[in-house]
């Protein structure tokens, strides 16, 4: 390794660990704000919160969220008409996801176990158990169907194993490995939340007790 790709790898582990602190950071000032944020929780920097009515927001324990998501507790669009505006709070029970750029607009609830598509706009609560997506965001199916038809394509389609090919730990032989068994299919990446309860995995969530982890209750959690 040149002297160069050297100070260039430091720089790189030095700016991750920048922003590592930097995340905890706001989690804290959130959090001092009111916002509850729960155990093991991945609540992205790109993630937009309601700053100013964030104590209205409650995120329960393992609750994950894409990149870009929008947090919205209040809508003071007709303020100029009615010298009003109207809040609300946002309850996103546990072991629920959100997938990359959703919006969730005032006065709703989604989950326990509800996973939400990409680009989806929440504009009423969405039931425990169940996958949903859209503009306005609809139930699509439940969650045990779209778990079990995901366990059914992971018995037919390659399946890789997380610490072996994460990007931490890709190299040459096994990215061309991958990229050649994916050419005309999907595939599955395996091990990954395992990992991150080991303490081994690549995302950023708040603090959690392994020990204590309940990995989908039946009940509400929180």
């Amino acid at each position: 390794m040149s002297v160069v790709a050297g100070l260039l790898d430091l720089a790189s582990a030095l700016k991750q660990r920048l922003d590592d602190a930097r995340l905890k950071r706001r989690w804290e000032r959130l959090r001092r704000l009111g916002m509850y944020i729960g155990r093991g929780v991945n609540l992205p920097a790109s993630t937009y919160v309601d700053v100013s009515h964030c104590f209205l927001i409650s995120i329960g324990d393992w609750c994950g969220f894409g990149e870009d998501c929008m947090l919205l507790a209040h809508d003071g669009q007709f303020d100029e008409f009615l010298d009003a505006g109207r809040i609300g709070r946002v309850v996103i029970h546990p072991h629920s996801h959100l997938g990359a750029r959703t919006v969730v607009l005032a006065g709703v609830e989604i989950g326990p176990r509800t996973i939400v598509g990409a680009g989806s706009i929440i504009t009423k609560t969405l039931p425990p158990d169940s996958v949903c997506a859209g503009n306005p965001a609809r139930v699509l199916g439940s969650l045990d169907e779209y778990l079990a038809k995901h366990r059914h394509a992971m018995t037919q389609l390659p399946v890789f194993d997380y610490m072996r090919y994460d990007i931490r730990f890709l190299t040459a032989e096994r990215k061309a490995e991958l990229v050649a068994a994916i050419s005309l299919t999907d595939g599955y990446l395996v091990g990954g939340h395992s990992a991150t309860l080991r303490g081994q995995g690549g995302m950023r969530t708040t603090a959690f007790d392994r020990r204590q982890f309940d990995r989908y209750p039946e009940t509400p959690g929180g």
